[in-house]
């Protein structure tokens, strides 16, 4: 179990400067060299609420997909996006699955070197602020002075932020308490939190399995779009790679939403819980993949500012300065 700590602008910016050590030290690799050395194998990052991609790995397809390319795959499972991109950055990955839109925004204001692959389109009721159902809370505005539990630099946290906004308060407002999803469940049970931020399926298995009522999902405040992100360099070395991976994406998201219970019965197993649980949650997730354009960043842009404004980066941003990759189709 991981412990909790209090997330300030300190440590906000610690973590930014870690990142930010790991991007001067990747750095040095040229994308010629990286392809002699490591592009026989892919490394690929992902959540347990990295869907398409769990999909994509129970049934071995990027394994049949990529063998004619001599590319093997090889798989690391992460608690949250934060501690993902950084282990791209630090170059122990070669790809992420994806994260909240949050998370590369950290990851840019640390100079990391990311090339984003592609989007899922938003998917706002996937994720939530949620109380214990006997509880005092009724709004978000009720929030103030309490003690709120959610996951770092999550699409949680800017939920949070907007929601709090939204309901004419700040963060400063609230008692943050920064937890993995698994000490967020634990600590939210045994009222050693007020309320708590969580995402699906995390979200869905608190509605099923405890007494909870949402106060607040991102509908109108966030739109909670999620990134498949490479490291540049990857990128660079093997575009025919990322071709294959956007591929398949698309296809497995149009298969979850036209087969909802294959797809939940295929996944239950492997996350290890219900499989009413899953679909519940697969219903709120668009699983629409998509080309990542400048376009459809804007929503990018005003994640930066919020964090900027709440003192948790150092700088202002210009989130659409990233590399896109360009799928053939």
């Amino acid at each position: 179990m991981t412990a909790s700590f209090s997330f300030t602008r300190r440590s906000a910016l610690g973590t930014l400067a870690a990142l930010a050590a790991s991007a001067s030290a990747s750095a040095s690799a040229s994308a010629s060299a990286f392809a002699q050395t490591t592009s026989a194998t892919v490394r690929i990052g992902y959540q347990k609420s990295s869907t398409l991609i769990v999909v994509l790995k129970t049934q071995g397809t990027l394994e049949r997909r990529l063998a004619p390319l001599g590319v093997r795959v090889s798989w690391h499972e992460f608690t949250s996006g934060l501690p993902l991109l950084e282990a791209l950055n630090l170059d122990n990955l070669d790809v992420s699955a994806d994260v909240a839109d949050t998370v590369p925004v950290f990851a840019q204001a640390a100079g990391a070197k990311l090339t984003f692959v592609a989007q899922e389109a938003p998917s706002p009721a996937a994720q939530a602020i949620v109380v214990r159902a006997n509880s005092a809370v009724k709004s978000v505005a009720d929030l103030k002075g309490k003690k709120v539990g959610f996951a770092k630099a999550a699409g949680v946290h800017y939920l949070l932020i907007a929601a709090l906004a939204k309901a004419g308060l700040s963060f400063k407002d609230i008692e943050p308490a920064y937890l993995t999803p698994a000490d967020g469940r634990a600590a939210f049970e045994k009222g050693a939190i007020d309320a708590w931020v969580v995402w699906d399926p995390f979200l869905a298995a608190a509605q099923q399995q405890s007494s909870v009522r949402v106060i607040a999902d991102g509908t109108g405040i966030a739109s909670y779009q999620r990134y498949y992100l490479a490291a540049t360099r990857f990128a660079d070395a093997r575009p025919d790679v990322l071709e294959v991976l956007y591929v398949e994406l698309e296809k497995a998201g149009k298969w979850v939403k036209q087969s909802p219970k294959e797809a939940a019965a295929l996944l239950a197993p492997v996350w290890g819980i219900d499989a009413a649980i899953v679909e519940r949650a697969n219903g709120r997730r668009s699983y629409a993949v998509r080309p990542v354009v400048p376009e459809l960043l804007t929503e990018q842009q005003r994640i930066a500012d919020a964090f900027f404004a709440e003192k948790l980066l150092p700088k202002k941003l210009d989130a659409l300065d990233v590399p896109l990759f360009k799928p053939r189709g």
